[in-house]
């Protein structure tokens, strides 16, 4: 804990990124990406991963981004709003619990937990004793996860106050983005200041060593989203040796029954097709 400056004094990471560098890191990091997820099915192992920041700073972008690509039934976007009426009644991490992943599983959350140290804490949602409680309750929450076995991924998305602003105009003049805009926005907007200081509270007492944070800070998508994959694979992969998945005997067993297929036949007609495709290749040349 205590690493992180403040977090308007974060130097931002500037600089155009061409478009073929982009696409050409982007599919390598969604490839790996991809990689990692069979892993984690075929271990059975969770992940979580967070993201929060400011209004118009690309969460959306980036978790699209992130997804895209992936097998879909074993990955869930959780997109995190007012609580509704049930989930008032309730301890504000409960909605949280029921949307944890199930083994092999990854859950995404375009917004968290921590907005109770955030939007609840500046719209006084709750009381001032509430949220300062939750710095610990969080902790907790998050040290249970990681000690069940969960991969926790933290993301905070920074962006100048001048390029969201440019973002919220960009919204407004395109007619198919302005449903992305609301009221409440510019009241977040207007108490920038109060919502600096939260961020900084949050980073302090909630980065920790089985849950750290990771802040990009940056006005240019193309750097979040690349700067955002990779810490994303960099985490997910960390102290993992990918290799080859082994087949399940009972699965191999099914196939020699039904077809005659062996592991060993596989790879002959493996070689089959690499002949007859080299052969071709040479017939063209």
């Amino acid at each position: 804990m205590g690493k992180w400056p403040a977090l308007d004094k974060i130097e931002m990471i500037d600089g155009p990124v061409d478009d073929k560098t982009y696409d050409h890191e982007l599919r390598k990091l969604q490839t790996r990406l991809l990689e990692l997820q069979i892993h984690y099915l075929h271990d059975r192992r969770r992940a979580v991963l967070g993201f929060d920041g400011w209004d118009a700073a690309g969460k959306g972008g980036l978790i699209g981004r992130v997804v895209d690509g992936l097998e879909p039934k074993s990955v869930h976007v959780w997109r995190i709003g007012a609580p509704n009426a049930d989930e008032q009644g309730r301890h504000y991490l409960w909605r949280f619990w029921q949307r944890l992943p199930a083994p092999g599983d990854w859950g995404i959350f375009d917004r968290t937990w921590y907005g109770r140290v955030l939007v609840e804490r500046i719209e006084e949602f709750c009381t001032k004793s509430e949220w300062k409680r939750a710095y610990r309750e969080i902790n907790e929450f998050e040290r249970q996860l990681s000690d069940d076995g969960v991969c926790i991924i933290k993301i905070l998305v920074h962006v100048s106050a001048e390029e969201q602003k440019q973002r919220m105009l960009e919204r407004l003049d395109n007619p198919h983005k302005r449903y992305k805009i609301g009221p409440e926005d510019f009241r977040n907007i207007a108490r920038r200041k109060e919502y600096l200081e939260a961020y900084d509270d949050m980073l302090d007492r909630t980065d920790t060593d089985h849950a750290p944070w990771h802040v990009i800070a940056t006005d240019n998508k193309k750097h979040a989203r690349l700067e955002g994959l990779k810490i994303i694979v960099d985490a997910l992969g960390r102290g993992m040796t990918l290799s080859e998945p082994t087949l399940d005997p009972v699965v191999a067993e099914a196939a020699f029954k039904m077809w005659g297929w062996t592991p060993e036949s596989a790879k002959e007609d493996e070689k089959d097709n690499d002949k007859k495709n080299g052969k071709k290749n040479g017939d063209k040349k």
